[in-house]
């Protein structure tokens, strides 16, 4: 018989956040595949928790996952945690949990913090719909058509971003959605220096120009209104074309994109951005 495959939230920041069902499981399975088993250890010292780790990360090969699901076949109880909240949400866990329903496994999930779900909370904006975004593409040309795709969506959108890149970032979000679409920074969620900064992506471009980012940061995008596009003007159009030629898109490919969500002719813009 089979053992039990457990999915296990950990603190977002705060270890004081970790419940009792999750300090029973990570004591009670046989071992616990972990995304960085330095950062994993930390809080099983702090819980007194003696436990076999197995390291399992975004450079784990097949053959890793396989002896993972080879032991619990052969009765092994499994948790998975990642470094900080819900494991197998963009995540290398999400491999594994596939694996177990390919082999009938079991899989239970022991819920814990979410940082996605306490940005939202934490925006202040209308959240009946939210779309999770994680990380952007690195590559210029997927960037520029994750975002195109994203234009005219009209539910709260959260996105992952590192402090290294959260200018570019920013810059890239006002160039799709505009200067005066409305933000929440949520910096280092749950943490000593927790910080939620709710502004209009250009006083956030502005912001960052003069603080350095630290700390990992979610950022929560209020989402567009339908008549949004109704009422742009062609100076706005060759603006949002210019955006995406800049991020890799050839202009005939960005001029049809902005073409199709504005109602302009993909000619005239072509015309026009050919001619500036």
């Amino acid at each position: 018989m089979s053992g039990i495959f457990y999915i296990i939230g950990t603190p977002i920041g705060n270890l004081g956040d970790i419940t009792l069902r999750q300090l029973e499981t990570l004591e009670s399975v046989d071992f616990i595949c972990a995304e960085d088993t330095r950062v994993t250890l930390k809080l099983m010292n702090r819980y007194d928790i003696k436990n076999h780790l197995v390291s399992f990360h975004e450079h784990s090969s097949q053959a890793d996952a396989q002896r993972i699901i080879d032991r619990i076949l052969s009765g092994e109880n499994c948790g998975i945690v990642t470094d900080a909240g819900m494991p197998c949400i963009s995540d290398p866990g999400e491999v594994l949990v596939q694996m177990c329903a390919e082999n009938g496994i079991e899989v239970r999930v022991v819920p814990g913090p979410s940082a996605v779900v306490s940005a939202v909370a934490l925006s202040g904006f209308p959240a009946r719909r939210f779309t999770f975004e994680g990380f952007l593409p690195v590559q210029k040309k997927e960037r520029a058509e994750r975002l195109e795709n994203l234009r005219n969506e009209t539910a709260v959108m959260v996105f992952y971003e590192a402090p290294h890149k959260l200018k570019t970032t920013l810059s890239d979000l006002a160039a799709a959605f505009g200067d005066d679409r409305k933000i929440a920074i949520c910096r280092e969620l749950t943490k000593v220096h927790e910080e939620i900064l709710r502004m209009t992506l250009a006083e956030a471009k502005e912001y960052y120009s003069v603080h350095e980012p630290k700390g990992e940061f979610v950022l929560v995008v209020h989402g567009g209104r339908k008549s949004d596009q109704q009422n742009i003007t062609i100076e706005q159009a060759l603006e949002q074309v210019r955006c995406l030629v800049e991020m890799g898109e050839r202009p005939v490919d960005a001029c049809k994109a902005v073409a199709k969500d504005t109602g302009f002719r993909k000619g005239e813009l072509y015309s026009a951005f050919c001619t500036e």
